[in-house]
């Protein structure tokens, strides 16, 4: 292909790298050499990740999560317009400030359907395995170039809006990479063979309903701890919803990887792990209360919960 997805995990490496690199000249940063090795760790997983063995890729995870874990990344202080200023650029711009996000999925669709089979003397223009997201990736960078545009500022610029951007968010930033590898690792490890031992062995399935109530609460409480509802799944549906609700009550599979599936999202409005749902806007707002998110979630969630449970047992 011409394009390809590691470009863009480069990319995201050069960025990382150049944000810790900020840090580190940045001598009134308060955690300026954890911060900068903080993000330097996570740079080099995008550079050189595929040349390193899973060992010292281990490590390093290990060593990012005990930073994070002592409180070692920091925010450092940044240069801000002041307010009249930014009203004023506001102003001038009006509803233009828009067009840069809305590029990203305008060029994101553009790709992924009209782009996805083309190619130039025998070779696919985009990555055939990774098109949407090669997409993706492109969407950002015309964004990037239209933001200079009409803002009529320097790509300079926007390094220093993505540390910032980076700093805000601190280690949250990392938790989506950390849970999709915890999803491999339950299902390696064989956890929904251990769930399902557990619940047959301690729960009585003889009732549907019960039945019901373990995989529904089950996927909504595996999502809590996983932070990710499509982690969660393989565990529950293998643990209880192959074996007890289709094989023994002769469940509609569709429906009850639907249900499930939505079970596993009232479970991702009540966690702190789902991080680009509840911890990032918290950051991005500035928010007081690190919880308000979910606070505010948290009576839909368990509404839906037990609408779960009624449509499961009723539709399967």
């Amino acid at each position: 292909m011409i394009i390809s997805i590691e470009y863009f995990y480069w990319l995201a490496g050069v960025l990382l790298l150049i944000t810790a690199g900020m840090i580190l000249t940045d001598r009134t940063h308060p955690k300026r050499w954890t911060s900068g090795l903080f993000w330097a760790l996570f740079a080099l997983v995008f550079l050189i990740g595929d040349r390193l063995s899973p060992f010292v890729v281990g490590i390093g995870v290990l060593v990012i999560a005990g930073i994070a874990g002592i409180g070692g990344v920091g925010r450092g202080t940044h240069a801000e317009l002041h307010v009249k200023a930014a009203r004023a650029s506001a102003g001038r711009l009006g509803h233009k400030l828009f067009i840069p996000a809305l590029s990203i999925p305008l060029v994101t669709v553009i790709g992924s359907i009209l782009l996805k089979n083309t190619q130039i003397g025998g070779v696919p223009l985009l990555d055939p395995k990774n098109t949407t997201f090669v997409s993706l990736g492109i969407g950002c960078m015309v964004a990037l170039v239209l933001a200079c545009i009409l803002t009529r500022d320097t790509p300079l610029q926007g390094l220093r809006e993505s540390r910032r951007l980076t700093e805000a968010l601190g280690w949250t930033m990392v938790l989506p990479q950390m849970l999709a590898m915890l999803g491999l690792l339950f299902n390696d490890a064989g956890v929904g063979t251990a769930v399902a031992h557990v619940t047959t062995a301690y729960i009585n399935m003889d009732y549907r309903l019960v039945a019901v109530m373990v995989y529904v609460l089950g996927m909504a409480l595996f999502t809590v701890i996983m932070g990710n509802g499509f982690a969660a799944f393989p565990v529950m549906t293998g643990g209880v919803g192959v074996p007890v609700l289709v094989g023994i009550y002769d469940a509609n599979p569709a429906v009850m990887a639907a249900i499930g599936m939505f079970s596993g999202y009232c479970g991702t409005l009540m966690t702190p792990m789902a991080a680009n749902f509840n911890i990032v806007p918290v950051a991005l707002l500035e928010l007081p209360d690190k919880y308000a998110v979910i606070k505010a979630q948290m009576p839909t969630a368990l509404m839906m919960l037990v609408v779960n449970i009624v449509l499961l047992y009723t539709l399967m």
